[in-house]
């Protein structure tokens, strides 16, 4: 049976199941969160490869999973993982974005991407690597706005981590 959203309802004893979580009941909650672990690890998935350590990541999303479980509403006749994926994507994103040492603003980081797109193309054409005028030149933009896109984009190191010096000690 399909609803006017076009996804199935839950059947009838997963019903039961989320209303029991809702009411407090933990082992409901539990055989819930452990029903819908693929689901929180396809996501973190989707944003492997940023520097995060996949674990750390299912943990954020399980605290979203968690709070799609409180909040979802067995009546509507939506699938539950329709319900539960924007919040445990939200989630997520959130910790991304809090968790940055450095708030940099999305222009300048969406410029900075802009700039090392443009960059490997440029070094794909020209055979080497562009310099900062040709990179601006290509992108219509001074050479200071460059130099400050590449910076906020550029990550972050330790003042603890040990400095390398030509010789390799």
């Amino acid at each position: 049976m399909s609803n006017e959203f076009g996804g199935s309802p839950e059947p009838l004893d997963d019903r039961a199941l989320y209303r029991q979580a809702q009411a407090g009941d933990a082992d409901a909650r539990q055989a819930l969160v452990e029903k819908h672990w693929n689901l929180i690890w396809h996501i973190v998935h989707r944003f492997s490869g940023r520097g995060y350590d996949p674990e750390d990541l299912f943990q954020v999303g399980a605290i979203g999973l968690l709070k799609a479980i409180e909040r979802f509403d067995v009546d509507r006749g939506l699938k539950f993982s329709t319900y539960a994926v924007p919040l445990i994507m939200g989630e997520i994103r959130r910790h991304l974005r809090d968790d940055q040492p450095v708030r940099v603003a999305r222009s300048l980081r969406e410029l900075g991407l802009k700039v090392e797109q443009t960059r490997n193309q440029l070094a794909q054409q020209l055979g080497r690597d562009p310099t900062a005028q040709e990179i601006a030149d290509k992108l219509q933009l001074d050479v200071a706005a460059i130099t400050e896109a590449l910076e906020a984009v550029r990550p972050l190191t330790s003042l603890n981590q040990p400095l390398e010096t030509p010789n390799g000690s």
